[in-house]
C-alpha cells in the first residue's frame, strides 16, 4: 500500500466518526458513526467523562487512557498526537489547570471542526487545535513539558520521523506518555496490508520490542511498553468488517486477536539531552 492510499483512507475513515458525532446534541446523541467495539469501550471513568460535551465523547477512538497515564501537573504544556474530537484535550486541561496549556494535533478537518465545538461548549480556554500531521509537528523545539497519544502512532507510515519530532518538541526532561496497539506476534502478511485493518490501527502496529528500540533511536531514554488490555474472538465482533470475519474463519480470527494488544507507552527525554536532528525532507 502507498502511503498516500493510506494516509486517505484515514482521513476517510475517521472523518465518518467525526460526522457521525457532529449530529449529537449535549441532551442526547444519535451515535451515527461512533466508533465504539472492544478497542474504544469503556476507557475513562464517569467522573472523567461528566463534563465532557457528547460530540467528544463520540469522536473518540482510542485504545486506552493516556491522560489517567501522564500524571500530568499544574502548569504542564500538554500536546495531544492526533487529538481526534478532543477527549483528552479536555481532560488534560483539567489537570494542568489555568496556568498551563494543551495543544492538539490533528490532520482530519472534520475532527477539528468537532475539537473545536466541544472546547466552546465546555468553556476551556487553556487549549488550542492545530491542524497538521504528527510527523512534522507545528511547534518550536523544546516547547512541550509532555507529549500524549491515543491510539495514532500505529497508523502513522513514518513512525522513526513521529518519535524524531516527539523528541524535538519535549522540553529536556520532559516525557513521552502514549496509548498505543502494539504486536506480540506477526500479523499474516495478507492481513498487514488489509485497509480496513491499518485504519482500524493493527496493521500499522510495531512489535514491543521493536517500539522500545525505535524511541530509543529517536532519543529517548529507557522507554517502557506496559500491556494493559488483551482481546478475544468474541472482541473481534466490533471491529473486523463482516467480509474479513467471513474471510478468515474462526481459526484466522483466533490468530489476530491473539497478535495485538492495547498498551501504555513510557519515555523520558533527558534532563540534559543533545539536540536532536529532525527529518526535514518534505
Amino acid at each position: 500500500m502507498e502511503d498516500e492510499s493510506i494516509k486517505d483512507a484515514i482521513k476517510k475513515r475517521y472523518g465518518k466518526v467525526a460526522e457521525g458525532a457532529s449530529c449529537c446534541s449535549e441532551a442526547s446523541c444519535c451515535g451515527s458513526g461512533t466508533v465504539e467495539d472492544a478497542i474504544t469501550r469503556d476507557l475513562y471513568t464517569e467522573a472523567e467523562t461528566t463534563a465532557i460535551p457528547a460530540r467528544a465523547l463520540q469522536a473518540s477512538a482510542g485504545c486506552a487512557n493516556p491522560v489517567a497515564l501522564a500524571e500530568l501537573r499544574p502548569g504542564e504544556v500538554v500536546l495531544d498526537l492526533g487529538s481526534g474530537g478532543g477527549i483528552d484535550v479536555l481532560l488534560s486541561a483539567k489537570r494542568v489547570g489555568p496556568t498551563g496549556k494543551v495543544y492538539g494535533l490533528d490532520m482530519t478537518d472534520e475532527m477539528l471542526a468537532v475539537a473545536r465545538q466541544s472546547q466552546k461548549t465546555a468553556g476551556v480556554e487553556n487549549v488550542e487545535f492545530l491542524k497538521g500531521e504528527i510527523e512534522q509537528i507545528p511547534l518550536p523545539d523544546g516547547s512541550v513539558d509532555v507529549i500524549i497519544s491515543n491510539c495514532v502512532i500505529n497508523l502513522s507510515t513514518d513512525k522513526d520521523r513521529v518519535f524524531r519530532e516527539a523528541f524535538r518538541v519535549l522540553k529536556a526532561g520532559g516525557r513521552l506518555a502514549i496509548a498505543d496497539i502494539v504486536l506480540t506476534k506477526a500479523l499474516p502478511d495478507p492481513l498487514s496490508r488489509y485497509f480496513a485493518l491499518w485504519t482500524g490501527c493493527i496493521s500499522g502496529a510495531l512489535f514491543v520490542d521493536e517500539y522500545k528500540a525505535r524511541l530509543a533511536a529517536a532519543g529517548f531514554a529507557e522507554p517502557e511498553v506496559e500491556i494493559v488490555r488483551t482481546y478475544s474472538e468474541a472482541d473481534a465482533e466490533g471491529f473486523l468488517p463482516a467480509d474479513l470475519r467471513q474471510q478468515l474463519g474462526r481459526e484466522g480470527i483466533s490468530a489476530l486477536v491473539g497478535s495485538f494488544v492495547s498498551a501504555f507507552v513510557r519515555a523520558p527525554k533527558a534532563a540534559q539531552s543533545a539536540p536532536s536532528t529532525p527529518n526535514r525532507t518534505n
